[in-house]
């Protein structure tokens, strides 16, 4: 592409994120400099500069910048995905919900090649449409909805979005965590750490607790109840077993609160504690405990509400003990209004 090109946002790609957008209609262009024309406001929606994940709605018109081929010569062509399903909880007509390993990312980009919904097209390739609803962390295990359909995608997005969603996760924390604290209600915002020495990249993303007032600041509900507490065999500390449930759903929302408040999740790499962590892998901690547990919605095409569980993965069921894995069986499930 030699020119700049405005494409108007039509009704099947309405409701999509930019980046997914940008990657059909600049195809064959490395997804690294696909993220490096958004960062950089080379791309525009509606003559206004935009994120990765902004949405997109009918009529919308986005700028694509000339794409240079220099950036194709430096970079090589993406690779392809490999072809993968992953263990499915629930498919139909409209969606597809998986039980995402961790250490997968949801989709490429920001130095990964592919993600979950990229196999998933490679593996599916008579598939007319599949798009994400939502995204995890790539550390982050559980349920992850994919639709099938773009009135679902549209659908199941305002139920995220208008908070009639019930998100619930599993969390093991460092320390007692007192019964009490029930409700995190701490602003968030996103910054950049500073380059690594020698690159033209920007920082990694990370999120901080700030005042209600920052410029920046986006508001976080965070809800925690207390399943119960053990310590590993050898390690001697207190580790406390937490359900949480959003009701916002900003980014590394859980990860931030628990860690502001002095409790930080187990093996957590960006905002745990690095000795600590390294400490625990000797005990069988290899990855961060943090899974997406429990999901409630209304189903786009029935309307009944719906409700999935993810069991705990192997590597994480380990480290539980007798009374902690009845405390899982008898948890109750929270409602989108509780």
């Amino acid at each position: 592409m030699a020119e700049v090109r405005f494409l108007t946002v039509d009704d099947e790609s309405a409701g999509q994120r930019l980046d997914n957008f940008l990657f059909r209609h600049l195809k064959g262009v490395p997804k690294t400099h696909v993220y490096r024309i958004i960062r950089s406001g080379e791309v525009r929606i509606n003559r206004g500069r935009a994120q990765a994940e902004s949405r997109l709605a009918v009529g919308d018109l986005v700028r694509l910048p000339p794409v240079r081929v220099a950036a194709r010569a430096e970079e090589g062509a993406t690779p392809a995905a490999p072809a993968r399903e992953f263990p499915l909880l629930l498919e139909d007509d409209a969606l597809i919900a998986i039980d995402k390993p961790a250490g997968v990312a949801v989709h490429g980009g920001s130095g990964v090649s592919f993600g979950v919904i990229e196999q998933l097209r490679t593996a599916r390739p008579t598939a007319r449409f599949l798009e994400l609803v939502h995204r995890l962390d790539r550390e982050t295990s559980g349920i992850l909805l994919v639709a099938k359909k773009r009135s679902a995608l549209t659908a199941l997005q305002d139920q995220f979005r208008e908070r009639e969603t019930g998100k619930t996760y599993l969390a093991l924390v460092e320390g007692a965590w007192p019964a009490n604290r029930k409700v995190l209600d701490s602003s968030l915002a996103k910054y950049l750490l500073p380059s690594t020495k020698g690159s033209t990249e920007p920082g990694e993303r990370r999120v901080r607790v700030v005042a209600k007032d920052h410029p920046d600041a986006m508001r976080a509900l965070t809800l925690v109840r207390v399943l119960g507490s053990l310590a590993l065999p050898g390690d001697g500390r207190t580790l406390s077993l937490l359900a949480v449930t959003i009701k916002t759903g900003r980014t590394h929302q859980i990860r931030v609160h628990l860690a502001s408040a002095g409790h930080a999740i187990v093996g957590d790499d960006k905002y745990g504690d690095f000795e600590r962590n390294r400490a625990l892998q000797k005990f069988g901690v290899k990855r961060m405990f943090l899974h997406a547990w429990r999901l409630q919605f209304n189903h786009p095409a029935s309307g009944e509400r719906t409700a999935l569980q993810a069991d705990l993965p192997p590597e994480l069921q380990a480290l539980m003990t007798p009374p902690l894995r009845e405390a899982l069986a008898q948890a109750p499930v929270p409602t989108s209004h509780d």
